[in-house]
């Protein structure tokens, strides 16, 4: 056993691992989608791996076994190993794991790297945001209802109301903010490079060389005429149609939340991170 650090003794995992992981409705679809034109990289959904090694971790501290026997190095080489075969059908060496609670867990993250991580964290006004989601909600809302709405019916009457449901703490919006503010006040801003949904869609060359220089990567001609969409979720499981769609082609959106929010959105003012 190694005793320089036995805590993560083990090989590391075969590819390098990036995290995709920011607020909702920001374009983190798009830009996974447009990183999965270079031929080095491979991309996710919305991937489920994150808590299954949290559940692993939970579990393991447990066990009655472990803790008669503890045995912290051979836990991490378990969660290197699941961490590593979940990203073993590519041959792709970089690969950008997507999910929003990494940022909620970077110290396992780090740990099971064996190195600083490095996020791609995509952001957007919050009004836009909230205005986003209550388009969705709006579109099917004559067919059907939501869960959000069913646990919270009278809130659910009025726009504010329901941009005040999206931003609780146990809510997408809410929940995203907060993880994305712990993570820079536990000092993992380093780590952390912010793709703002408005340059992304007005610059994406811009955007996209940013990223490029924050990764290390040699740059890439990317086609931003012809997104091919490679990533593909069932969104009637998050209770939205149409959740994950993207554009073939990145143009610059006009702000959303003006007409959608109207004055609702000036509760949301002045709530910047970046």
């Amino acid at each position: 056993m190694n005793n320089a650090h036995p805590a993560i003794s083990g090989d590391l995992v075969n590819k390098t691992i990036h995290f995709i992981s920011g607020l909702p409705r920001s374009g983190s679809t798009l830009l996974c989608n447009i990183l999965a034109q270079n031929p080095r990289f491979d991309v996710t959904s919305t991937s489920g791996i994150l808590d299954v090694l949290f559940s692993v971790r939970n579990q393991w501290n447990n066990l009655i076994e472990f803790k008669a026997s503890p045995n912290e190095a051979a836990k991490v080489r378990v969660l290197r190993a699941m961490l590593d075969a979940y990203h073993a059908d590519t041959d792709r060496p970089v690969v950008f794991n997507k999910s929003r609670g990494w940022l909620a867990y970077l110290e396992m993250a780090e740990l099971i790297l064996e190195r600083p991580a490095k996020v791609l964290v995509p952001v957007r006004d919050l009004r836009d945001v909230l205005a986003s989601f209550e388009k969705l909600w709006r579109r099917q809302a004559a067919t059907a209802q939501i869960g959000q709405e069913a646990q919270n019916y009278f809130d659910w009457q009025t726009v504010e109301g329901r941009c005040q449901v999206w931003s609780r703490i146990d809510q997408p919006v809410g929940l995203a903010y907060n993880r994305i503010k712990d993570a820079l006040q536990r000092g993992y801003g380093d780590r952390l490079h912010f793709v703002e949904f408005e340059q992304l869609t007005k610059n994406p060359k811009r955007a996209l060389e940013n990223v490029y220089e924050f990764l290390g990567e040699e740059p890439f001609e990317h086609d931003f005429g012809h997104v091919a969409q490679l990533t593909h979720e069932d969104d009637e499981i998050f209770g939205f149609r149409g959740l994950h769609h993207i554009r073939q082609k990145v143009e610059p959106m006009e702000p959303q939340w003006p007409k959608i929010l109207g004055p609702t959105a000036d509760t949301y003012q002045g709530q910047e991170l970046w």
